[in-house]
């Protein structure tokens, strides 16, 4: 088991995750969060931290894609192991459908 991020953190990015994982798995585009699965331990600390409730274990059912966008965005993008603040539109982003098609591609900032 993994734990994964879904699609409610695009254009949320929260990054309350971030500081509480002991080691250091996720990885920052430029409007989302990943986690990558090989490094996740399944401790599920940072589960309850995501202000969004993007984060769910991959035995959820329905969660095939997003562990497999986890896994492909994890090797392009850096590491982020400090926490920063959110985008400043964040909230009127939280909770909206269909994000999946303003997911960018592109890498964050990392450290």
């Amino acid at each position: 088991m993994t734990y994964v991020v879904t699609e409610n953190c695009i254009k949320c990015k929260y990054m309350d995750c971030v500081e509480v994982c002991p080691v250091d798995c996720f990885y920052e585009g430029e409007n989302m969060l990943v986690i990558k699965p090989d490094e996740c331990i399944d401790c599920g600390v940072c589960e309850p931290e995501c202000p969004a409730e993007a984060i769910k274990p991959d035995t959820e059912p329905g969660l095939e894609d997003w562990l497999k966008l986890n896994t492909e965005m994890s090797e392009n993008w850096p590491n982020i192991t400090v926490k920063r603040e959110p985008p400043p539109d964040a909230k009127e982003f939280d909770g909206k459908p269909g994000k999946l098609a303003m997911l960018s591609p592109n890498p964050g900032e990392g450290d």
